[in-house]
């Protein structure tokens, strides 16, 4: 049995840069990123998988935003192109 051949179109998710995280913004993803593991979790285990408490959703996405906010603090670190690119350009001035 054949399959006719579709062409699926994905779409372009940009890619993101690692960042240099320092200890303290480390441990603060860490604590944080299991604060929002504990009140999920707190959900599934009350079986209330559909109907969330406005509450606790909002608690959800204040450490999400927290969360966010942190890591985005951190500096980029350069990819290999760019770093080549930057010893280019030292080199031709």
């Amino acid at each position: 049995m054949s399959f006719p051949h579709q062409e699926i179109s994905r779409p372009t998710i940009p890619l993101q840069q690692k960042r240099r995280i320092n200890p303290a913004a480390g441990r603060a993803l860490e604590i944080l990123g299991h604060a929002i593991e504990y009140l999920i979790d707190m959900h599934v285990h009350e079986g209330s998988l559909i109907v969330w408490e406005k509450g606790h959703f909002d608690a959800i996405e204040i450490l999400k935003t927290l969360n966010r906010q942190i890591y985005e603090e951190c500096p980029v670190v350069p990819t290999i192109e760019q770093r080549l690119r930057g010893l280019l350009v030292r080199k031709r001035v």
